[in-house]
């Protein structure tokens, strides 16, 4: 007995459905009214992983000036106007994703995969690097490092120049001085 009264009123709810019973005859449903009660959470079905999937793009949606994937409030509008003036048609230029310069180290950062360890991108974008600190900033101890996109470990160093000793641009672990 008790079954059959809950089928009865499940069965009537949709048919006193402020719709009309639209949504059962596969009509649209007319546009909504003042809601007297706050909405009951939804049920999920297969668009409720859509849903999520969405909002883990938007978690993963990082902040330009922790990932340099674009200018920040360290850009180096100097260098970066130097850059694109000096080197107009340089392929390894148009690679570049920000430059900025934190203490005295000029940081350039790319769109070069962390596997691009003394590249020729890499290599000619740490050249570059050297020649404007020196000849621009004239700095006597210039260091510059050349970074790759940002990926699980952050933006790994792909090329460097890390003082006056350091005359070669490849990838060195802190030892020439």
């Amino acid at each position: 007995m008790a079954a059959v009264t809950v089928g009865a009123l499940a069965v009537g709810a949709v048919f006193l459905r402020p719709d009309g019973g639209q949504a059962v005859a596969g009509l649209a449903p007319p546009p909504p009214r003042v809601a007297a009660a706050p909405p009951a959470a939804p049920v999920e079905s297969g668009g409720g992983s859509q849903a999520r999937a969405a909002g883990a793009k938007a978690k993963k949606a990082r902040d330009p000036a922790k990932t340099a994937s674009g200018p920040s409030e360290h850009t180096d509008a100097k260098a970066v106007s130097y850059f694109k003036q000096r080197w107009v048609d340089d392929k390894a230029i148009k690679r570049i994703t920000d430059i900025r310069t934190v203490g005295k180290y000029l940081r350039i950062y790319t769109d070069l995969p962390e596997s691009a360890h003394d590249s020729k991108p890499a290599i000619d974008l740490c050249k570059r690097g050297l020649e404007y600190l020196v000849q621009e900033v004239g700095d006597e101890h210039p260091v510059v490092f050349v970074q790759a996109e940002f990926g699980q470990n952050g933006n790994p160093v792909l090329a460097n120049i890390i003082g006056a000793g350091d005359k070669s641009c490849r990838l060195t672990h802190p030892a020439p001085d």
